[in-house]
C-alpha cells in the first residue's frame, strides 16, 4: 500500500498515511489532531540495474562512449 507524506500547517509537524491509491487525495489529520495539513510531494528512489540477464549475470559491455566502441 502507497505511503504519502503530509505536514500540518499548525504545529508542522510531517507524517505519514498509508491509504490505497484511490484515496490519495483525500484529507489527513495531523498526530496532534489538527485538520489544516497539506499532502507533499515525493520522490521514488528505484535502484539496481536493469537488463534482462538472470540475476548475478555481469553487466552487458560495449555500446557508447568509454564502454568500448569509441577507442578512448
Amino acid at each position: 500500500m502507497p505511503r504519502y507524506e503530509f505536514r500540518c500547517r499548525s504545529c508542522g509537524d510531517t507524517f505519514e498515511v498509508n491509504r490505497p491509491m484511490a484515496e490519495a487525495g483525500r484529507p489527513a489529520s495531523c498526530p496532534q489532531g489538527h485538520a489544516d495539513t497539506v499532502k507533499l510531494l515525493s520522490t521514488v528512489a528505484v535502484t539496481g540495474r536493469g537488463g534482462s540477464g538472470p540475476v548475478g549475470s555481469p553487466a552487458p559491455a560495449g555500446g557508447g562512449c568509454c564502454g568500448g566502441g569509441c577507442g578512448c
